[in-house]
């Protein structure tokens, strides 16, 4: 698919026709990063969006034990609030 580029000020914009903003579900607003002479656009991602599922994930399989429990002290085993 070609699009043309539309001058907005002293900036450059493109036309994302509708039936490819609800294919690629992009929002209002978007990641870009430039590979080479490419350009590329994709739906902005929050930070750390997923990590909740991802925890729930690790510790349902039993992988969300620390990796050296013995650098915890006292109160590491007991002033948190697991």
């Amino acid at each position: 698919m070609r699009a043309n580029l539309v001058a907005i000020g002293n900036s450059r914009g493109v036309r994302i026709p509708k039936a490819v903003l609800e294919q690629t579900g992009l929002k209002d607003e978007v990641d870009l990063e430039v590979r080479g002479s490419e350009l590329v656009i994709r739906a902005a991602r929050k930070p750390r969006e997923g990590w909740a599922e991802a925890f729930r994930e690790m510790a349902a399989r039993g992988d969300d034990e620390l990796l050296d429990p013995e650098t915890m002290s006292e109160w590491d085993r007991t002033g948190w609030t697991w």
